[in-house]
């Protein structure tokens, strides 16, 4: 039965490779999360989200996968991963692993066979004759989200094949029952080893448009109206979701780009049998042009996105989240120059996502406040960084400076940096050189240092998290705006059967001055949770300090 665990549950998304080195070759692994699980415990986290941990030769660092039902060999053993669900569970942690079933490793068994013209497993991929003199030329113009052509020529079956990433990520060609019926199973493979739950990687991608026609070639060239939420996408997730998801007390993310809050309800609303609930990315995109020129970050436009999800039915489950492992860290890109005031800024914005109604994520390193990197073009590792210099390199060269100033604010590279744990050799993350650049300040931020304060992020977070828990007005409040135009302020009301808590931040490293909303009556007050030790116990009208977070209840 569906308890919808999940409502009152924040995740903590561990991605395996920077997270701990367990056996000492520098990369992260399954032995390394065993060993941390007393720090997640700590946190006061609900669930655990975990990158792929399958087998994989690594073209996407775990999401090209050749084996949906073993573990890559650097990250451990199967016997590893059980002995790491088993620790998980018995400190109340439920697992989400990820699902990535838009597209597998070109390496996967099923796609070497598929290679074959007579094999059973043509159809488990999508081929194409190609145009021109000869087929020499890609089946349409779609482009793939890594940079170049969507279409990769086979020499040996003659024939190009789809791939909407990496040529060497293939897409499955959901349209054939035998690939869906092989992606319930993976999925009930893993529900019945214990998982809880799973991410859904670009799960909107997975039915194409009937002919594949030419896409609209817009900036950045992606011709994306003929695969995101194609036409077949709500029969295959709800057929997986009666075949897998609906038999388990699980639940369901997905990254789900095209669902929107004005379609969200026909996706993940209880009544439809699909999706628990899924990433939305607009608020993600207030602080871009065109979607991939740093901007100005907007607070009113933020605030305005994330009302609209606030809004939808109680039926239908908001997320919340800052980073991730596809974005950059998220202190600079939304408190702008917090100077020596990180801390602060990286309570702030805490406060203004967790008590809203949704599930909140919080990426690796986020409780400690870690920052972007400063990266020569040399220490990037990301595939989406190096083709997209490779690229400008070969095409236009004198826009290489621009572009490496783009990826100094915008690569993923960013939030893939190793887990700063201690001040100490390699901080703390392996005995050796770490797989990537780690961040020099990893001296000033660490898990370490936070620990022994206080007052630090790390310790505000668990303070956040240990109050937001079993609230009702939390899970099931409703939810308005305060000052919803403000450029300074994000302040907002929630209310459930006669309680209700005030939350008012100031996103800005400068004093704000905060008054009081006319229409906002209560008897009495009590300060539930700020960061400043010296912050009124009164509601009143106030001068904001830079990056003061204070939740009332009223």
């Amino acid at each position: 039965m569906k308890t919808r665990w999940y409502k009152d549950a924040v995740v903590y998304q561990i991605y395996p490779r920077s997270f701990c080195d367990g056996n000492g070759d520098g990369i992260g692994d399954i032995r390394g999360i065993i060993s941390k699980l007393d720090y997640i415990k700590s946190l006061g986290v609900d669930a655990v989200w975990l990158s792929p941990v399958y087998k994989s030769p690594n073209d996407d660092n775990g999401y090209d996968i050749s084996d949906y039902r073993d573990i890559m060999d650097e990250f451990g053993a199967l016997d590893d991963w059980k002995e790491m669900i088993e620790g998980m569970h018995s400190r109340g942690i439920r697992l989400i692993m990820d699902l990535v079933v838009n597209h597998t490793s070109d390496e996967h068994a099923w796609f070497v066979e598929s290679r074959k013209k007579d094999s059973n497993y043509r159809d488990y991929y999508i081929w194409r004759k190609g145009r021109g003199k000869n087929g020499k030329k890609p089946p349409n113009n779609w482009t793939s989200n890594f940079v170049g052509p969507a279409w990769e020529y086979d020499e040996q079956s003659g024939e190009w094949y789809l791939h909407l990433f990496s040529k060497k990520q293939p897409d499955l060609n959901w349209e054939n029952p035998k690939v869906r019926q092989e992606v319930a199973d993976i999925c009930n493979y893993w529900f019945d080893l214990g998982v809880d739950g799973f991410r859904c990687d670009v799960i909107t991608y997975i039915s194409k448009r009937d002919g594949l026609p030419n896409g609209k070639l817009k900036f950045p060239l992606i011709g994306n109206e003929n695969y995101i939420v194609g036409p077949n996408y709500h029969k295959y997730i709800r057929e997986l979701n009666e075949r897998s998801f609906s038999r388990y007390d699980s639940m369901t993310v997905g990254e789900s780009i095209g669902i929107t809050p004005d379609n969200a309800f026909e996706a993940i609303d209880e009544s439809v049998g699909e999706l628990d609930t899924v990433f939305s990315f607009d608020h993600m995109g207030v602080d871009f042009k065109m979607n991939v020129i740093p901007a100005k970050f907007n607070l009113a436009k933020y605030k305005k996105i994330l009302d609209k999800w606030q809004q939808l039915p109680k039926t239908c489950q908001p997320t919340i989240f800052l980073e991730n492992h596809d974005q950059p860290r998220c202190l600079p890109r939304f408190s702008g120059d917090y100077g020596d005031k990180r801390e602060l800024a990286g309570m702030a914005l805490a406060a203004s996502m967790l008590f809203m109604r949704a599930t909140p994520y919080i990426y690796q390193g986020q409780e400690i406040g870690m920052t972007n990197c400063d990266f020569r073009q040399e220490d990037y590792q990301d595939i989406m960084s190096v083709n997209a210099l490779k690229m400008i390199k070969r095409v236009c060269p004198i826009l290489l400076p621009y572009a490496r100033k783009v990826l100094l604010k915008r690569a993923r590279d960013h939030a893939r940096t190793p887990m700063q744990w201690t001040a100490g050799e390699n901080a703390g993350f392996s005995t050796v050189k770490p797989w990537m650049k780690l961040n020099p300040n990893y001296k000033e931020i660490n898990v370490e240092d936070s620990e022994s304060r206080e007052d630090s992020l790390l310790n505000f977070y668990r303070k956040a998290l240990a109050y937001r828990k079993g609230k009702d007005v939390i899970i099931c409040g409703d939810f308005k705006l305060v000052y919803p135009k403000s450029k300074d302020i994000f302040a907002y009301v929630r209310e459930y059967h006669g309680k209700r808590l005030f939350v008012i931040v100031n996103f800005k490293n400068k004093k704000v001055d905060f008054k009081l909303p006319k229409d906002l009556t209560f008897n009495n007050c009590s300060l539930a949770l700020n960061n400043y030790a010296d912050a009124s116990k009164t509601l009143k009208d106030m001068k904001l300090r830079e990056y003061e977070a204070l939740v009332y209840e009223l």
